[in-house]
């Protein structure tokens, strides 16, 4: 192991060296001496100056052009947006390790896997602000298109028909700082909350189904969205997500998701038409509240109960499921409440 790390790093010093060398701009001639200024003047060529910028195989020097405009004062680098290192001292490569590991774990876990696996010291700092960076130009682009998406300006996505397409939707409560809560009521009276609901969607296909008829999701075919926001907001998410694994091109068209009267009302705006299935798990947990309230603290009973009306759920006969529901009597006000709702 001790040869195999220093040869890297002997590999990395001599690759540093080199892009050392390429980074080297000349003094620009005489004809180029001059670019345009963001205030509507001109900026002058005024010398060569250098930065460090830590890139893929370490750090290395950049000397660059130098331009001042007389009239705002200022300066620029336009070899820095060529490179697109304008205002960081990390390279691209440098940039997507620092997301790749700022998104799956803790940032400082984040640092070791850059000092381990690519040889490079960053500081834990710099794997947050450079994740988040990214993490922002990537919801920017998204609200961008999510703004065609209103405006009905997207590009028409071609490709073979899709037998079937499914949409689905859920909320979760993720925990946060205490400053993402401030104002914000708890799910106990009194208490302040100590999560933000995250709104999560993906969109899959299935062509086959296994012995006994039941549908297989098609490996891979998974994507995935999802933002701490309002339901209208990822309403619009959700359906560009769809759009763009093309929605248009599906013949049969299908949401999936919980009891939850958010996501079937953006399901009647986004996706008018399609088959609307609330999920056989969520269904079985409406059952499994209501055995409760019907037989509290007798967990046998509502065993007893929850099997002969699950059968009935399981094999799809709904509507004798629903019958048998409001035929059971009680003089329990909340029991009756209960029966209602589900």
């Amino acid at each position: 192991e001790a040869s195999e790390m220093m040869l890297r790093s002997a590999m990395h010093r001599a690759g540093a060296a080199g892009l050392t060398q390429l980074l080297q701009f000349p003094v620009p001639p005489a004809e180029q001496r001059t670019v345009s200024c963001s205030c509507g003047h001109t900026a002058h060529y005024q010398e060569l100056r250098s930065k460090p910028v830590l890139t893929a195989v370490g750090k290395v020097e950049v000397s660059r052009p130098y331009y001042l405009c007389g009239h705002c004062h200022h300066g620029q680098f336009p070899a820095d947006v060529e490179l697109d290192i304008e205002n960081t001292e990390f390279s691209p490569g440098v940039r997507r390790m620092h997301a790749l590991v700022g998104q799956d774990a803790p940032f400082d876990h984040g640092r070791e896997q850059m000092k381990v696996l690519a040889g490079l010291e960053v500081t834990t700092k710099s794997v947050e602000r450079t994740a988040e960076a990214i993490g922002e130009d990537i919801a920017q682009r998204e609200q961008e298109e999510m703004q065609k998406a209103i405006q009905l300006d997207l590009p028409v996505v071609v490709g073979k028909p899709i037998p079937v397409l499914y949409v689905e939707m859920d909320g979760t409560g993720v925990p946060v700082v205490r400053k993402e809560t401030v104002d914000r009521q708890g799910k106990t009276d009194g208490q302040p909350a100590h999560t933000r609901e995250v709104k999560l969607g993906c969109v899959f296909t299935q062509t086959s189904y296994d012995k006994e008829g039941f549908p297989i999701r098609d490996p891979g075919s998974t994507t995935y969205t999802g933002a701490i926001e309002t339901a209208e907001e990822f309403g619009k998410r959700i359906y560009l997500e769809a759009y763009q694994r093309g929605w248009e091109r599906a013949a049969k068209k299908v949401v999936l998701a919980d009891g939850a009267e958010w996501i079937w009302n953006l399901a009647d705006l986004h996706f008018p038409g399609a088959i609307q299935i609330v999920d056989l798990y969520h269904a079985r947990q409406h059952l499994w509240e209501l055995a409760r309230k019907l037989h509290p603290n007798d967990a046998v009973k509502q065993k007893a109960w929850m099997k002969k009306h699950q059968r009935l759920l399981d094999k799809g006969k709904i509507e004798k499921l629903v019958l048998t529901l409001r035929a059971i009597d009680s003089t329990n006000p909340e029991v009756i409440e209960k029966l209602r709702t589900e």
